[in-house]
């Protein structure tokens, strides 16, 4: 029986990986110049893929993220500890859509840049350039 189950489970998976890709994501620290509040960072990512930017911040500043360049190029910040696909956001933006908060925790922030669904089906590539400020 357990056997049996573990089979359905993985031909799950693997169906679902075909149907909807493989969600693959790669991580970018956000690096500050020495004596700067902002960092700009660009890149790429296709399809159903993620770029994870990781900055630490600490409690009671306030952030400021703007993402320009493909118009499907959105964005999800998450706390820290805080994952995307198995944690709620605790905020997010879009191409014309900046995203501004005071944090309330000090830790490694997550913001994770995505495309929407319909476009990540058709594997469409975005570009993007997203800039970062903490004060």
């Amino acid at each position: 029986m357990k056997s049996t189950l573990l089979i359905s489970l993985t031909l799950v998976a693997t169906l679902a990986n075909a149907c909807y890709g493989k969600d693959e994501s790669i991580t970018v620290p956000v690096n500050f110049e020495k004596g700067s509040s902002s960092s700009t960072l660009q890149g790429s990512f296709k399809g159903y893929g993620s770029v994870l930017h990781t900055l630490v911040v600490r409690a009671g500043q306030k952030m400021t993220i703007r993402i320009t360049g493909g118009r499907n190029a959105n964005f999800n910040i998450f706390a820290p500890g805080q994952t995307p696909g198995s944690s709620a956001a605790l905020g997010s933006g879009y191409v014309g859509g900046d995203w501004s908060g005071a944090l309330s925790e000090t830790g490694r922030y997550t913001v994770q840049v995505y495309q929407p669904r319909a476009t990540a089906r058709r594997g469409t590539e975005v570009a993007y350039s997203i800039y970062f400020q903490v004060q």
